[in-house]
């Protein structure tokens, strides 16, 4: 078992999820700063939205996680939605094709095991516009994961990156072809999980931006 692993198993023996999830509903966004920022991993760029280290950010995500918190998803969404508005606002890579915002997917006995996807509670939440195409459009289920991988957080980095070789594909390319895709996931590390799944989103012919709420 990692570090980050065993730092996980000590914080929830000391910070059960349920005091966190209660520490989440008492907050506001003005206690959840957007602080975009850029990293290189594994040869791509990744943005991140939010500083794990925050305390009220890993509250939020470990709820949101774990425990399905709606008020979390709201949260989140709202950061995403603030993050948007301004870069889509701002940049004309996004003004000739169609913008999707697409989950990182869990595979379904992952999904059935959980009960949600958090990524998914959180791009629901969005505004109406950022959902319904009027400025990007939700497509819940454009990439798949095709079979179930270990858990990232418990391996090591060269173990990250093997897990998840391989592990995503098109349902349907027609969906994302000629699309702006946001690829959106909760946390990441090394970039693995996030680099691994825009591959078949690039081959079936989607311009793709990858975003994480925080970083670990």
């Amino acid at each position: 078992m990692g570090f980050l692993a065993v730092l996980e198993s000590i914080l929830d023996a000391i910070l059960p999820l349920r005091a966190r999830t209660s520490r989440t509903r008492e907050r506001g966004l003005e206690d959840i700063p957007l602080t975009p920022s850029p990293h290189d991993l594994l040869g791509v760029r990744i943005t991140t939205l939010m500083e794990y280290q925050n305390p009220a950010v890993e509250d939020l995500i470990r709820s949101l996680k774990y425990d399905g918190s709606g008020h979390a998803a709201k949260l989140a969404a709202s950061v995403l939605a603030d993050y948007l508005r301004e870069e889509i606002a701002s940049s004309r890579i996004f003004s000739a094709r169609k913008i999707l915002l697409v989950p990182v997917p869990l595979h379904k006995s992952r999904a059935r095991e959980r009960g949600w996807n958090q990524i998914e509670l959180v791009l629901r939440a969005l505004p109406a516009e950022y959902r319904d195409g009027t400025i990007a459009t939700l497509a819940a289920h454009a990439l798949a994961r095709t079979r179930a991988t270990k858990p990232q957080t418990r391996l090591s980095r060269s173990e990250r990156l093997s897990n998840v070789t391989g592990a995503f594909a098109m349902p349907d390319n027609s969906l994302v072809r000629d699309a702006h895709v946001l690829l959106v996931d909760d946390v990441t590390t090394t970039g693995a999980t996030l680099t691994n799944a825009a591959m078949p989103l690039r081959r079936a012919g989607a311009k793709v931006t990858l975003l994480a709420l925080a970083r670990a």
